[in-house]
């Protein structure tokens, strides 16, 4: 009897240990598939031959010289400081437009609450484009084209229709702390200051990075709004023009070394803050 108790545990652990392989196996593979465009870049990004495509996948030559390029030969530090300009005004006010929404749309209760959530989560599903020509004329009305805070405003503008994810972050924090602090004489903003924002900092700092990474990468509006004055380029619509038909043998390797400063600030970020950023996306701040 104990001697077929003991096989049956043995087969079920050598299961679950294959099971376990199998899965670390699919899970190198994807991380394989995932990191080798990153890896691809750089090697380009330090290639010395010109050109977009080689017969060949390492360099004959390896140099910093695209980097050096990049700083020296570009405008790409104005358009990395337009960006970085942008995407941090536009994180803090967006993510301070959209706490107050999903706060009062999770705790208050008025009339139109669910028609306004509902008109708000349809105008969500439109693509922003669709919007583009209007913007554009009524920013040109303000003489706000060609304007970094003309950007800024664009992108800040729908700001509150994001607010689903954050609500309902906000919905599994209960209620009863909330009841007790206005029974103590504390008013909505202290609530919201003092009890509320203490227990949200994973969806917070989910706010933020969703905040900051949407205009650091974003090309359709600024390349719209920003046409024809290189200076108020961002790096998206600078790096683009690197890719034209008569510019893409010379420039190919430093839009590469771009490609690869860009992305530091973001990777940076996202593993630093990964932990709230999980939390953040899969809700629950007080267990009770």
């Amino acid at each position: 009897m104990e001697n077929t108790k003991t096989k049956k545990l043995r087969s079920k652990k050598g299961a679950e240990r294959t099971a376990n392989t199998v899965i670390y196996i699919v899970l190198i593979v994807i991380s394989v598939i995932w990191l080798l465009p990153f890896f691809i870049l750089i090697i380009q990004s330090l290639r010395g031959e010109p050109g977009m495509s080689t017969s060949y996948f390492f360099p004959k030559t390896w140099t910093f010289d695209n980097y050096v390029r990049l700083f020296t030969e570009t405008q790409f530090l104005t358009w990395y400081g337009n960006t970085l300009l942008v995407s941090v005004v536009v994180t803090i006010v967006q993510t301070i437009i959209v706490l107050m929404t999903s706060y009062a749309l999770s705790r208050l209760r008025f009339k139109m609450r669910k028609p306004l959530m509902n008109l708000m989560l349809i105008l969500g599903m439109f693509p922003g484009f669709l919007s583009m020509t209007a913007i554009y004329f009524i920013l040109k009305e303000m003489s706000l084209t060609q304007s970094l805070f003309g950007l800024m405003l664009v992108y800040t503008g729908s700001s509150a229709m994001g607010y689903y994810i954050c609500k309902g972050f906000f919905d599994t924090i209960p209620k009863s702390l909330d009841e007790a602090a206005r029974i103590d004489g504390a008013s909505r903003h202290t609530v919201f200051i003092k009890i509320i924002l203490p227990l949200a900092k994973p969806i917070i700092i989910y706010t933020i990075l969703t905040s900051f990474t949407a205009p650091w990468g974003e090309y359709m509006f600024s390349s719209f709004l920003m046409l024809g004055d290189p200076s108020k380029f961002t790096v998206a619509v600078g790096m683009k023009d690197w890719l034209s038909e008569e510019n893409v043998n010379q420039y190919f390797t430093v839009f590469c070394a771009a490609a690869v400063v860009v992305s530091i600030p973001i990777t940076a970020l996202f593993i630093w803050l990964q932990k709230y950023y999980v939390e953040g996306v899969t809700g629950g701040s007080v267990k009770g």
